[in-house]
């Protein structure tokens, strides 16, 4: 249960890097980050394909996708406005109440540890394989449609710009 908390709270800074960061490499980076500190989580729950997968998947083969999008843009630094300063400062509010919501529930005491909350198979071969090709093969299906959709998308407005 400790080092669920350690890796929240090294998480959660990450997580707000990615959003509120203005350079999007950086964002990329943190997200990367991100992405570690969860896999690390599905490890301590013994779910070792999801780790793997996410890393692999999710860490690797989207993140360089995110990546060479960043790069076809080529994004010029854009000028700051009072509209920014009003986003930031809901950023900052919504970040707090997280903080509190996280904190309240570190308080709490639950009765399973988070290695028996899952069924016997979680994270299984046979589990995932099970749910991703049945139950959520449609979701699966569309959301590598709309990478593919995006990728193509930032390709035709990187060759308009040149």
């Amino acid at each position: 249960m400790t080092l669920f908390w350690i890796l929240a709270f090294l998480t959660v800074p990450a997580a707000l890097t990615v959003v509120l960061h203005r350079n999007p490499v950086y964002s990329a980076l943190a997200l990367v980050f991100t992405l570690f500190q969860v896999a690390i989580m599905f490890v301590a729950l013994e779910a070792y394909l999801i780790a793997f997968l996410q890393v692999i998947i999710y860490a690797g083969a989207i993140l360089v996708l995110i990546l060479f999008a960043i790069m076809l843009l080529s994004l010029e630094p854009e000028e700051p406005s009072p509209e920014r300063s009003t986003m930031r400062a809901w950023g900052w509010g919504v970040a707090a109440l997280l903080m509190l919501e996280l904190g309240a529930v570190a308080s709490m005491e639950h009765g399973a540890s988070p290695a028996q909350a899952g069924p016997k198979d979680f994270g299984s071969v046979t589990s995932v394989a099970t749910e991703l090709f049945s139950t959520h093969l449609l979701p699966f299906e569309l959301t590598s449609i709309l990478l593919l959709v995006a990728l193509v998308g930032a390709v035709v407005l990187a060759r308009r710009r040149s």
